[in-house]
């Protein structure tokens, strides 16, 4: 039997999707996921969860249509202004995971006044993946090696993981896909080596703490083994 996990990561899919099937438009379903976002953060961290990890913004995600990213943009910047004040008030610490290089100036300094804002909380962390792409991680954190001059004998898993947006904090226990969807799409792959895995098919806009404690319980019955298949060097 496996326990509370400490890290949890979600994979926020079907915002568009509940928008077309109540006749909305696609940025009314971001705006209702959005809704969602410090609910079930203050959930996870109800339940004694320490890291909870969004995958908010994708570095694929640049590709959709102009109206649309410029949307989702102006989404991140009220999201900011309202998370910086609420995860104050309920001692989450807000952190961000990805880049801010493509976003605007003022957009940039509004993410870097939130995150320092809450610097000194020490309920869970909330971290929201934006402009986030594993293997754009992985080529960031190999050029960073690369600048540092390390020897091929240097290169460990620890000085790639020392390297990774994640850096500090623990891997992956329970990744949780909304929407029905059955990939990992680019997200945190490195972290979730060992990770359970966790699919519904609630869209995110309507995902709540029913769904959260099935996804909790569902791990904890699970009994986890860190190298591979049973006999091969589990655990």
């Amino acid at each position: 039997m496996t326990g509370v996990p400490a890290h949890v990561a979600i994979i926020m899919d079907g915002n568009g999707r509940w928008a077309r099937e109540h006749g909305l438009p696609r940025t009314m379903g971001h705006r209702k996921g959005v809704e969602r976002i410090h609910p079930v953060a203050l959930a996870c961290a109800q339940r004694g969860i320490q890291y909870l990890t969004l995958y908010a913004f994708s570095t694929e995600n640049w590709r959709r249509p102009r109206a649309e990213v410029a949307a989702l943009l102006r989404l991140l910047g009220t999201m900011i202004d309202d998370e910086a004040q609420t995860c104050l008030r309920d001692n989450i610490r807000l952190r961000l995971v990805g880049s801010v290089d493509r976003l605007s100036p003022a957009l940039q300094q509004k993410v870097e006044a939130a995150v320092s804002l809450n610097a000194g909380n020490t309920g869970l962390t909330l971290c929201l993946a934006f402009d986030y792409g594993s293997r754009d991680e992985l080529v960031r954190a190999a050029r960073a090696l690369v600048a540092e001059a390390v020897t091929p004998e240097d290169v460990t898993e620890e000085a790639i993981s020392r390297n990774l947006f994640t850096a500090g904090m623990p891997d992956v226990d329970l990744l949780i896909r909304c929407g029905g969807e059955l990939r990992l799409s680019n997200f945190l792959m490195w972290q979730s080596a060992y990770a359970e895995l966790h699919f519904t098919d609630v869209l995110w806009p309507d995902f709540g703490e029913q769904e959260l404690d099935a996804a909790l319980a569902a791990f904890a019955a699970r009994s986890r083994r860190f190298g591979g298949v049973d006999g091969g060097g589990g655990r």
